[in-house]
């Protein structure tokens, strides 16, 4: 406790000043209102995890306190405060979405005791919230697949820096999953039970990543209708993962130091600085050196995030791992689109060994899941894969399995009596996509 904030309206103001001395003494941060105007633009200002409000007051009453607040945020918690014998009102409020009411005169025993179990539901329902959030992305998540010597050696690397809170740099090509090591830093450190939080700073322009990290206060730019939280402060306790952290202009850069120096943020329009405890990962495909050469990079902030450095291989230099990669995507995504599990053929794995990944384990996941979108029999051949990877495999592989495709047709319309259609049945490919390679390869049929 000591981070909930709760606000008391009453138009009496010994009732305010009883109930603030007294739930501030229980560590609640306590803002008074004496009337329902006055509520709505701390409302308007401010998150609270409670609001305590009489029913009877003039002008704006309680009642319509209550649907105000609930047309601005439906998880609102108001408790209403109403005199002994208008249950009436109470049976009101309750039904216009009230979370409790407490008859006065009342003791302070029993209104600690109604707001203790109100924030604390609070906190569950946000923590459901995230966990939800979690657990359907850790469905979709990709597992760390590989058994290769470079591969090996990284996992051991981030075992051991995984325990300290030093801040990481990992560079590594587009694709190669700089963010599933980052995560398992993360679920293998003391902040696993805390958020995992990512950005990818090449993704927005300069103004909107700024109010995203640092957050925003109200009104300091168009659109700022209310306060908002930066991803800093989400990350409290937890790891924030800055993917393409070079993308950065200088002005975030300096934001960013400050928060590695300080361990604090200042908001966009705000001028107090917020405490934050974050261990911060940060990744790149760029030479930061050569950025730094140029000045489009500061050294202090560089310095500050390549504490520990770690290098991914990309995909060619950990070939080995290839066919686990497939076997692994195959799999997801024939559970995926609800079919029976695919075979590859060893011509297909053939030319996914040797052709050089620019993309790395993402363009293989993508080829892999195309290939079973494209594919209607039971293996994933040649034919299934990407144009593209067929003409940069080397030439001499390349004319080799052109050659055993055509060979392999031209057998299948021979045992076919020239029947297109059978022949794709026997090959296992779909007749369009024989008639396409008919075509491609010059062969005339019935």
């Amino acid at each position: 406790m000591g981070d909930e904030h709760v606000m008391i309206v009453d138009d009496e103001e010994s009732i305010l000043e009883w109930l603030s001395i007294a739930l501030k003494k229980e560590g609640y941060q306590i803002d008074c209102a004496a009337n329902g105007e006055e509520a709505l633009k701390l409302f308007k200002q401010k998150k609270y995890d409670a609001i305590i409000t009489d029913i009877k007051m003039p002008k704006v009453d309680g009642i319509e306190l209550l649907k105000e607040i609930k047309s601005i945020d439906p998880s609102a918690n108001v408790i209403m405060t109403t005199a002994f014998g208008s249950m009436e009102s109470a049976i009101d409020a309750l039904r216009g979405g009230a979370s409790d009411y407490i008859t006065k005169p009342f003791k302070i025993e029993e209104v600690k005791l109604r707001i203790t179990k109100i924030v604390e539901s609070e906190r569950l329902r946000r923590e459901n919230i995230y966990l939800k959030k979690e657990l359907s992305r850790r469905e979709e998540e990709r597992k760390i697949i590989g058994k290769s010597a470079p591969l090996t050696n990284v996992l051991t690397m981030v075992a051991r820096i995984a325990k300290s809170d030093s801040t990481v740099m990992i560079r590594g090509e587009s694709g190669t999953g700089k963010e599933l090591i980052a995560r398992e830093i993360h679920n293998l450190s003391f902040r696993a039970d805390r958020p995992f939080v990512t950005i990818n700073c090449g993704a927005l322009p300069e103004t909107l990543l700024e109010s995203e990290l640092f957050g925003h206060k109200k009104g300091s730019f168009t659109g700022a209708i209310r306060d908002k939280q930066g991803l800093f402060q989400v990350a409290d306790r937890g790891t924030f993962f800055l993917d393409e952290v070079g993308e950065t202009s200088p002005g975030i850069q300096v934001k960013l130091l400050r928060v590695l120096q300080e361990k604090e943020v200042v908001q966009v329009g705000g001028t107090s600085p917020i405490k934050v405890d974050v261990r911060v990962i940060a990744a790149t495909n760029e030479d930061l050196e050569e950025k730094m050469r140029d000045g489009d990079f500061r050294k202090d902030l560089f310095y500050r995030l390549n504490v520990i450095p770690l290098a991914i291989p990309s995909l060619k230099e950990r070939r080995e791992d290839i066919p686990l990669l497939v076997g692994y995507f195959l799999a997801k995504y024939c559970t995926k689109m609800g079919v029976p599990l695919k075979g590859i053929s060893s011509g297909a794995m053939d030319v996914l060994m040797r052709y050089p990944w620019p993309g790395n384990v993402r363009e293989l996941e993508n080829a892999i899941e195309r290939a079973i979108v494209l594919q209607e029999g039971d293996i994933v051949r040649v034919g299934d894969l990407p144009e593209k990877m067929m003409e940069e495999a080397p030439k001499q592989v390349f004319g080799s399995l052109r050659e055993k495709e055509r060979e392999a047709i031209v057998s299948a319309l021979e045992e076919t009596g020239g029947n297109a259609s059978k022949a794709a049945k026997t090959l296992g490919i779909h007749p369009s996509t024989l008639y396409r390679k008919l075509k491609k390869y010059g062969i005339d049929h019935k």
